[in-house]
Formats: structure tokens, sequence, C-alpha cells
């Protein structure tokens, strides 16, 4: 299940939550934080990253920070303000279908 279908709908929402627990972070840094979160059991490959990062800046809830390091040139992503309450919104509609899909796999029936 490394990288399942079923996370693709979710790696926005994955991205804007790791930014509102971390205020800034790099690209490769997000990659390594999902991982170590999930114990190896989700990858998010560059492949998928930066065109997700680059969506989320182009709709207006990231910044990007231009910081050099180690005489290289990083950049660092940041939630905007809306960016912020839009993490809500998501989080918010992510907890109520992992809800219902608990439901859904295991009804309790009551007859």
């Amino acid at each position: 299940m490394k990288n399942s279908q079923l996370y693709k709908g979710s790696l926005n929402t994955i991205i804007m939550k790791l930014l509102e627990e971390n205020s800034k972070m790099y690209g490769y840094e997000i990659t390594q934080k999902v991982k170590l979160i999930t114990n190896g059991e989700l990858n998010i490959t560059e492949g998928a990253l930066y065109p997700a990062l680059h969506k989320l800046e182009a709709d207006g809830l990231l910044d990007v920070e231009i910081e050099k390091v180690d005489n290289r040139m990083r950049k660092y992503y940041k939630l905007t303000e809306s960016g912020q309450k839009e993490t809500i919104n998501r989080l918010t509609e992510l907890e109520n279908f992992i809800k219902n899909m608990q439901t859904l796999v295991n009804p309790k029936l009551e007859f």
C-alpha cells in the first residue's frame, strides 16, 4: 500500500496539515516527514509532490520563501492565511470521509 490510489486524493490535505504543524517546510523535508510518520508505509514521490505544491501555490494557499542553506537555494513552503482556513475545511472534510468509510466498511446493522 506504499503509493495507493486512496492517498492521491488526500495529498494536498496531507501537505497542508504538515505545513500547519511545522509552519514552513521544503519539499524533501515533507516527503521524509510523511515517511517517518507512516513508518515507511506512505512514500510521496517528487513527481507527485511538486505539482501539488505548485498547484497549492497557484491557488493562493501557499507562499514560497527562498533561503540560502549550505550555499544552495532552498524553497520553503508555508500556508497563506487563506491556506490556513482551507486546511481546517479540508481536515474536517477528510475526517467526515473517514467516518463514513469506517461505517461502510464496518457497519453496525441494527434490526
